[in-house]
């Protein structure tokens, strides 16, 4: 694993109720991306892929309310989980990601495909792939599946930005 839980919680600045990235298990460079030289620049990143997982707990506070006795994972909350898991691709930039402070502000999603219902206790794969970068804004294609099943997608654009934490 290449991030756990409590890692998660280091690079992320969301917590409970609203953390929906419990572990990620690689996030790959493209061919050619050597990561053992100096830091690297987002446009460096293009296609580079993460993979992360979330257990949709059955008393996921959002379920008791969407919907009570139908219980259901809110699209939106979908579109954030795979927002959040296209977070890491930043972690390859810099070679000690601990120094820097992520600050990451979701700016759109596009053509969401919400498949099937995503149900309580349900293990998630989310996938990410970085697409496209303009300065600080950058665009994501994401997927969650269920097993192999693919349960929802969509095209997220964000900005990022890297603030140097104070020594």
């Amino acid at each position: 694993m290449l991030f756990n839980n409590d890692e998660v919680k280091s690079f992320l600045p969301h917590r409970d109720p609203f953390l929906f990235v419990d572990s990620v298990k690689e996030v790959t460079l493209p061919p050619g991306v050597n990561e053992d030289g100096e830091n690297l620049a987002l446009k460096d990143c293009l296609g580079a892929t993460v993979t992360a997982f979330f257990h949709a707990k059955k008393d996921l506070d959002i379920f008791s309310g969407h919907f009570p006795g139908n219980p259901v994972l809110p699209g939106v909350i979908q579109v954030e989980m795979m927002a959040q898991a296209s977070c890491f691709m930043s972690s390859k930039v810099y070679k000690d990601p601990g120094k820097f402070k992520l600050e990451v502000a979701l700016m759109g999603a596009s053509h969401c495909k919400f498949r099937k219902p995503v149900l309580p206790d349900m293990n998630l794969t989310i996938k990410a792939k970085l697409v496209k970068v303009r300065g600080p804004v950058i665009s994501y294609d994401g997927e969650i599946y269920h097993g192999d099943t693919l349960m929802s997608e969509a095209s997220l654009l964000a900005s990022v930005k890297f603030i140097e934490r104070d020594s």
